[in-house]
């Protein structure tokens, strides 16, 4: 069985050069995959030309005409209403038409959230989809984190949902077992945190979620425990606030190296340590968010990914259509909820 990967050619910080030559790479990694590239037509054609692509490859691309490109700055009630014809309106709809299988955007996430939940819909006993992205840890092994900002103060409920789709997504794309189940709070103690962390703490409990308790945001870089469960707002802000240590930590890094000319003959003989560092941490190496709970996978790549990091989001959607998480998700759901009754 081949999967079919719709792709908003168009969106994100460099468009067409980037996803198209990511896409290549995707189709060159997996036999079974095809694309659908969907945005300007003529610019497309010109890209896959300017590659030396062979024929067996090219036999499993599909070009879709849009006319339109969702810009960065639009409002999701702009993107909604007036861009009809986007390229990120369009590849979602190949999903829901059934003509493809998931999708992938490297655009304004505000508008991908509200047209792929006003296009696809929700799965059945899901109140609202949650943003889920990898990170890198100590271990080597990447934790997943959900929310990360589609959704803020969730109710006990919709946090257990998260729950149920960040373990079922986890186990099937990562081939763990069982998953792991963390709640992000305050403390690890079992009185720490506000009502709502503790009637989801209870309902995890309950569950029949591998939960092991809360977490604190130290741990999400341990890899101690394989998902974190959060409400967007929490989630969004730990991510953040991790970019911009990052950053910060690359920038003294840069400027103690560029001191002098010892700082800089040090830097050399440091270069092979700070290129296996630098590969450790790669944010490049874990693009792709997934948006779960909606009927139909759809993948949030970085605006700014380059071709090997919009691969990865790519690769993420592959995996998860592959693994048919939506149904799985549903499945899970369903009995969940039953349970629960």
């Amino acid at each position: 069985m081949s999967i079919k990967v719709s792709i908003d050619a168009s969106g994100g910080d460099f468009g067409i050069p980037v996803t198209i030559n990511a896409g290549i790479i995707a189709l060159k990694t997996f036999s079974d995959l095809k694309i659908a590239f969907v945005g300007d037509e003529k610019d497309i054609k010109n890209e896959i030309k300017s590659s030396s692509i062979p024929q067996k490859i090219l036999e499993r691309i599909e070009i879709k005409h849009a006319s339109q490109v969702i810009n960065m700055d639009d409002s999701p009630s702009t993107a909604l209403r007036h861009k009809k014809d986007s390229s990120m309106r369009v590849a979602i709809n190949l999903v829901k038409n059934g003509e493809a299988d998931a999708c992938v955007s490297a655009g304004n996430t505000g508008a991908l959230l509200s047209i792929a939940k006003f296009v696809l819909k929700t799965i059945t006993g899901v109140d609202r989809p949650a943003i889920m992205s990898a990170v890198p840890t100590l271990t080597g092994s990447p934790t997943h984190i959900l929310d990360l900002g589609a959704n803020v103060d969730s109710k006990p409920e919709t946090l257990l949902q998260f729950a149920i789709m960040g373990s079922i997504a986890v186990q099937n794309t990562e081939n763990i077992d069982n998953p792991s189940v963390g709640l992000l709070n305050v403390g690890s103690e079992e009185l720490k945190g506000h009502w709502k962390i503790q009637e989801t703490a209870e309902l995890l409990k309950n569950s029949s979620l591998n939960y092991i308790g809360f977490v604190e945001g130290d741990d999400i870089y341990k890899g101690s425990v394989d998902v974190i469960v959060c409400d967007g707002f929490e989630g969004n802000i730990a991510l953040k606030a991790s970019e911009g240590v990052a950053h910060m930590f690359s920038h003294f890094i840069k400027k103690s190296f560029n001191k002098n000319i010892f700082t800089k003959i040090a830097a050399l003989i440091a270069s092979s340590v700070m290129r296996d560092f630098k590969s450790r941490v790669d944010p490049g190496k874990y693009n792709g968010a997934s948006l779960l709970g909606l009927k139909g996978v759809v993948v949030k790549s970085h605006g700014n990914a380059n071709v090997d990091s919009f691969f990865q989001a790519i690769k993420e959607a592959y995996l998860e259509a592959h693994a048919k998480i939506t149904e799985k998700i549903s499945v899970q759901l369903t009995r969940e909820l039953e349970e629960h009754k």
